[in-house]
This record gives structure tokens, sequence and C-alpha cells, in this order.
């Protein structure tokens, strides 16, 4: 049963599901856009936010913290030191999620993740 269990499985266990969330984030921090299917982007999307409101605080444990979800210095350098400062004033809603409408090769939907 999944009683008060917030977090989305995207049918993976922790440790795959912790890795394309990782990817996806990184992938939208350097590139500024991932698209996916819509589940991934929510899922992926409330990770990135959590990442900026960390880095908008700019403290070390932050950083770490960071870096420890990212797994990338350069990921983790241009978040801290580019995103945060673009975002300083915003209270949330950093990203947003647009649909794109049927992949061709196989008709899932798909989403794009990119920066407000």
């Amino acid at each position: 049963m999944r009683h008060r269990r917030k977090v989305p499985k995207l049918s993976m266990d922790r440790a795959r599901r912790r890795s394309v969330l990782s990817g996806q984030a990184t992938a939208l921090i350097l590139d500024g856009k991932v698209d996916t299917t819509p589940p991934r982007a929510q899922a992926t999307q409330k990770a990135v936010e959590r990442l900026v409101t960390w880095a908008r605080q700019g403290d070390q444990a932050s950083q770490r913290r960071g870096y420890s979800f990212l797994g990338s210095k350069q990921a983790t350098e241009k978040l801290f030191q580019e995103i945060a400062v673009q975002y300083r004033d915003r209270d949330g809603g950093y990203t947003r999620v647009l649909k794109l409408g049927p992949r061709r090769g196989d008709g899932a939907e798909v989403a794009r993740l990119t920066w407000v």
C-alpha cells in the first residue's frame, strides 16, 4: 500500500529512480531543457525546485546537499553561481512543464521541462 507516500514510483526501484531524476536535473541545469514523459517531468520538476531553493540559501551545507544529489561538480557550480542568482527574488515556480504531444517512435506523450 502507498498510504501517505508522496514520491511517485515511476515503475522503478529507489536507486534507479534517484539516478534518473539526478540525470534529468543535471541535464536541465546544463542544457536548459529536458524532453521526457509527463510523470518523469513532474518528478524532476519537484527535485529541481528543491535544488534551486537550496542554492538560494548558498551555504556550504546546501552546496554539499546539491552535489550529493547531482553528482556533477559542473552542474552544482552552475546551479549555485548562475541559476540561484537569477532566481534570488522569486519564491518558487522556477520551472514549467509544457506538453509537446505524442512521440513519433512509440506514441508516448512527451513533455518539456524548462526554466521560467
